[in-house]
């Protein structure tokens, strides 16, 4: 599951929406909603992002949250280290090696740092 999916699942269950109510309401099909709620589809166009708030009637500070949470949601992500330090691509290749193995609290103090340095 993808941070975008993970929190549209939410809203939607806070809504008391169904997959095929909220699906319908955006002019998609079940198994798509689905698919992306589960992250076995890509990053959300900015458009349909854009077409869930307004389905969801988000405005503000939670529309911009869901959007950057889906700029975030690739689940095959690449990172180009071309051009950086030798550190930076040592970097991407432990994480790309490890991620599997962190667990949740770990995973969290990684985001956290990488936050706080803006």
């Amino acid at each position: 599951m993808t941070p975008f999916g993970a929190r549209l699942r939410e809203i939607r269950a806070e809504r008391n929406l169904t997959l095929k109510e909220m699906a319908k309401g955006l002019g998609v099909t079940s198994a798509y909603l689905s698919a992306l709620e589960h992250g076995r589809k890509s990053v959300p166009s900015k458009r349909f992002v854009h077409r869930v708030c307004q389905y969801l009637n988000i405005i503000w500070d939670e529309a911009e949250e869901l959007e950057a949470l889906a700029r975030r949601s690739d689940p095959k992500v690449a990172i180009n280290t071309a051009g950086l330090s030798p550190k930076a691509t040592e970097l991407a290749n432990l994480l790309s090696e490890k991620i599997g193995t962190l667990n949740d609290k770990q995973i969290d103090d990684l985001i956290r740092d990488l936050k706080s340095r803006g």
